[in-house]
């Protein structure tokens, strides 16, 4: 298995109204945040909590989580609607000349 870097990650920054800080949060890690009154501190933070679970996961032997950005994607995913819209895109669809496929990736780039 490829040895997955930490800084492949998916991580943001953002701010914590409820804290009053900035709140480092990794996509991959849900359960792990880091608070800071910096941006730059809060980045940092969760780096290294996601660096610690990591490597707590690698000494235990679970499964280490695959970064977003590692990860190949199809292009394709099943979305459910109710009968009412399907009906609906679909007239717009037909009425349009296209596809169906195409007027719900153009209202899903929105």
């Amino acid at each position: 298995m490829k040895k997955i870097l930490n800084d492949r990650y998916t991580y943001r920054v953002t701010w914590s109204e409820d804290d009053q800080e900035h709140v480092g949060l990794c996509a991959e890690f849900p359960s792990l945040s880091s608070l800071s009154s910096s941006p730059e501190t809060a980045l940092r933070g969760i780096r290294g909590a996601v660096a610690d679970a990591v490597a707590d996961m690698r000494q235990s032997q679970e499964a280490v989580p695959v970064p977003l950005a590692c990860r190949r994607f199809s292009g394709k995913f099943m979305v459910r609607v109710p009968p009412d819209l399907h009906r609906a895109l679909t007239v717009e669809s037909a009425e349009a000349g296209i596809s169906l496929n195409r007027v719900v990736t153009a209202k899903l780039s929105y």
